[in-house]
């Protein structure tokens, strides 16, 4: 399995991403001096990593994780559905909630962080009055009670493939790397 070292695009594609990176880069370096106080905490460009890490299916049009390293390190998750690394897709929708949690955390770890860091998380179910209950009991195994992150859950009609039943994508914020 490749890992984010590994390059898994055509050159077509490779020059998309560049082109992508170089935006995020830039998009990210704009914010953060927009923001910046009067000290200036935020000069200089922002460090931007696009990652798949092991134990993750590894896609090849779009990164599971992209991390912000600055005054903080914003992280951004991808969207994860219950499908495990080897690529099989879990049997029902419990089972697909636990292994999008189990994504999730993966992709945490890759970038040294844990649910605790989980600030926003959008919840795509394709029938919430069926399962929205059974998310949320599998999603708080998870996500840190005492400061629970912002949620978002909606009701889709269909996901990215037949037999899907649920995506989360999430936005973490850890400390800076030393």
């Amino acid at each position: 399995m490749p890992d984010e070292s590994t390059p898994v695009s055509s050159p077509a594609t490779d020059d998309q991403v560049a082109s992508r990176r170089d935006f995020v880069a830039a998009a990210v370096t704009v914010a953060a001096a927009a923001g910046a106080s009067s000290t200036a905490q935020a000069q200089g460009k922002a460090d931007v990593r696009f990652i798949n890490p092991a134990g993750m299916a590894t896609p090849a049009t779009y990164s599971h994780v992209v991390e912000v390293n600055g005054p903080h390190r914003t992280v951004y998750l991808a969207g994860q559905t219950g499908v495990d690394a080897s690529g099989k897709l879990a049997d029902g929708f419990r089972a697909q909630a636990v292994q999008v949690m189990e994504n999730l955390k993966t992709a945490l770890a890759a970038v040294g962080g844990s649910f605790e860091h989980v600030v926003k998380v959008n919840s795509y179910l394709t029938d919430i009055a069926a399962n929205a209950q059974t998310f949320r009991e599998v999603r708080d195994l998870y996500v840190n009670k005492a400061a629970r992150p912002a949620a978002t859950l909606v009701q889709v009609a269909r996901l990215a493939q037949p037999g899907y039943l649920i995506e989360v994508e999430a936005i973490a914020i850890l400390p800076p790397k030393a």
